[in-house]
């Protein structure tokens, strides 16, 4: 909704944090249905969640183990946003375009490697270190 001028009415306080939770909703909402990475990997952070309660032997080792798993879904929202984008430029193929989405998937790499790092290396701690 705009005003007469054509602006976006400001917003403060507790209605700011309402609209913007309401848009944020509505972001996890469509990430959800339009994108199959996000939703396996919300498939195998489900499980990864009490396992990193019981596998952790302290708060930081749980955070680690959850915080890990949130960055890659975090990562992949970013991701899927820069694709949006990018998609909806245009479908021909541009050089930038295809930087940009090879750029944002290495993001998405990088974010599985250290979580997938971070479990090795506390399970491994856990149980033969």
């Amino acid at each position: 909704m705009t005003d007469k001028q054509g602006m976006k009415p400001e917003r403060t306080g507790l209605a700011h944090l309402l609209h913007s939770t309401r848009y944020s909703l509505k972001g996890l909402a469509a990430a959800f249905r339009h994108e199959t990475a996000f939703r396996q990997e919300v498939a195998l952070g489900v499980p990864l969640v009490p396992l990193a309660v019981w596998l952790g032997q302290s708060v930081t080792e749980i955070l680690l183990l959850i915080g890990s798993c949130v960055l890659v879904l975090i990562t992949e929202l970013l991701n899927s946003a820069v694709e949006n984008v990018v998609d909806r430029i245009g479908t021909e193929h541009h050089e930038l375009s295809g930087r940009a989405k090879d750029i944002g998937s290495a993001a998405v790499m990088l974010a599985l490697g250290f979580a997938g790092l971070t479990w090795a290396l506390l399970l491994w701690q856990r149980f033969w270190g």
